[in-house]
């Protein structure tokens, strides 16, 4: 090892003092004085030269260290996270400070037949960025174990799920005839789990006895089983105390060493229950649920005997009321929408929004004559200058989303943005923030 450090550097140091003996045995013969402190002046030279050399060696190494590292984290992802389990997702990449998110739209690609459009009012949100890591979650129940966390390479806090049995978020008591339901699910890549994790809509005879959940009279449940090619997902209903036929189905959503999150959408719409896994539409029921059911609550489950059981929900939101794109647009001459989602602090926008995008599409296309006004809005969260920038950029990514995907003339449409200035809803809470984070389409 001590040989290794005879490095470049180390041979200029041996040069230098060889270099300054040869000039030593020179001076003894050399006349005057002046000639003596010329040689020691530029011995002095050449040693500074060397420190300066490899000083400058150092700050570059130091800095292409540090770009690679910066380079290997998601763009919007916070600082430092501590990892608490190998869950790694995609990057994604942050746009430009002064121009929209070009490479946004290459990702509604795998999203073409994605119709899903969530409800216009944000009612509930849980990021659990109340709740300390390590705890349980404050607004929820259960008769089993879990802990908020963070996953590397992952946005925000999750709610690892790590003991069989049940979990409940009792801050979800409506869910009305026309409600969209949405979370983000996964489990570390190496896991292998034996028992699927089970979503229930259920309709509770007491909010306030979630127990007895198992025993409701209507409800729909849907599992998800990952594996390590294709996973597997299953559904069944149950009206009146009498449950329907069981069916299932594989889906590649489900690969568990695909290193990334599942983005879950849930659609009811009066009888009709729609469940999406990605861009996948897997379960489209027409008549799941009863005409008079009134769901109430959603619960997590899954079983004992799982094995290597690792299961991870964040970001749900649940939003209320059926989209009525064409008529309030057309007729009252404004539609404001929460379904376009961008990555945070970014004008990107997300796969996700492409159900929502070809809905107002849709609209355009049928009325040729029709301009448009698109206006961004954010929350409070920041700079105020900042968010203000943001919700221009927002707007002008999705008019340039409407072009290139959609190919609605760019002169039908202008836009513009009014950062936090104008909300509708409080910003002290995350569903409040949510509604605030909106885009609107006003008729000119």
């Amino acid at each position: 090892m001590a040989g290794r450090r005879f490095d470049k550097v180390g041979f200029r140091y041996m040069a230098i003092i060889a270099a300054a003996l040869l000039l030593s045995a020179g001076a003894q013969q050399a006349r005057g004085a002046g000639q003596l402190g010329g040689l020691r002046r530029a011995v002095d030279d050449a040693r500074k030269a060397s420190e300066d050399a490899k000083k400058a060696a150092e700050a570059k190494k130091k800095a292409e260290d540090d770009a690679a590292k910066k380079d290997s984290q998601p763009a919007d992802a916070p600082a430092a996270a501590p990892a608490a389990s190998p869950g790694p997702a995609p990057a994604t990449a942050s746009a430009s400070a002064t121009t929209p998110a070009a490479d946004g739209p290459a990702g509604f690609q795998a999203f073409s037949k994605f119709d899903f459009v969530p409800g216009e009012k944000v009612v509930a949100l849980e990021d659990f960025a109340q709740d300390a890591i390590g705890d349980f979650p404050e607004k929820w129940n259960t008769n089993a174990s879990g802990e908020v966390v963070t996953i590397s390479n992952q946005q925000g806090r999750w709610l690892k799920l790590n003991r069989p049995g049940f979990f409940i978020p009792e801050f979800i008591t409506d869910l009305p005839e026309n409600v969209t339901f949405e979370f983000d699910f996964m489990v570390p890549p190496t896991a292998s789990p034996g028992i699927p994790l089970s979503t229930t809509l259920v309709e509770l005879a007491d909010v306030k006895k979630p127990l007895d959940w198992q025993t409701a009279p209507n409800s729909v449940t849907f599992t998800m089983h990952p594996s390590a090619s294709e996973g597997t997902t299953s559904i069944t209903t149950r009206q009146d105390s009498t449950s329907g036929p069981a069916n299932s189905q594989q889906t590649g959503q489900l690969g568990a060493t695909k290193n990334r999150a599942v983005h879950v959408a849930v659609w009811r719409q009066r009888q009709r229950v729609r469940v999406y896994l990605n861009e996948e539409k897997v379960w489209d029921l027409p008549r799941a649920v009863g005409a008079s059911t009134k769901f109430n609550g959603i619960v997590f489950s899954f079983g004992g005997g799982c094995g290597n059981c690792e299961y991870y929900v964040a970001n749900l939101r649940v939003a209320t009321g059926a989209p009525d794109t064409r008529n309030k647009l057309v007729t009252e001459g404004k539609w404001v929408t929460r379904g376009i989602l961008f990555n945070v602090s970014s004008d990107r926008i997300r796969g996700e929004s492409y159900g929502t995008l070809k809905e107002v599409a849709g609209v355009l296309a049928e009325n040729p004559d029709l301009k448009v006004r698109i206006v961004g809005h954010t929350d409070s969260d920041g700079d105020d200058a900042a968010n203000l920038d943001l919700s221009k950029r927002r707007a002008a990514a999705v008019r340039q989303a409407l072009v290139s995907e959609f190919k609605i003339d760019q002169a039908r449409m202008v836009t513009d943005g009014l950062g936090e200035t104008q909300p509708v809803d409080a910003n002290t809470t995350p569903a409040g923030k949510a509604n605030n984070r909106r885009v609107e389409f006003i008729k000119q």
